[in-house]
């Protein structure tokens, strides 16, 4: 099942009372918070549920296989999630 923004914006309105539009506006600016922060390269802890971080990848050379030529990949830097333990004990009780 996918859980979509818009329904997480729901159950927070349905635990919470807060006003629709309120919860939406919060969990947006959330969300560029930590697009920000990951574009900083900087490294978010959300305790319970884990870490964002960015990973450096390493530039390797490829071969396209429908016409084998070679092709060269650059260093880069892609963004990670670990789960913090609280939530790898979460999923491992079900």
């Amino acid at each position: 099942m996918t859980i979509t923004k818009a329904d997480i914006v729901e159950a927070i309105v349905e635990k919470t009372g807060i006003e629709k539009r309120d919860v939406a506006l919060v969990l947006n600016e959330f969300i560029k918070a930590v697009q920000d922060s990951i574009k900083n390269n900087d490294r978010i802890e959300l305790r319970g549920l884990g870490v964002f971080k960015n990973k450096h990848r390493k530039g390797r050379v490829t071969r396209n296989p429908k016409t084998q030529k070679e092709i060269t990949i650059p260093d880069r830097l892609v963004p990670v999630f670990k789960p913090s333990k609280i939530l790898k004990k979460l999923l491992s009780e079900k």
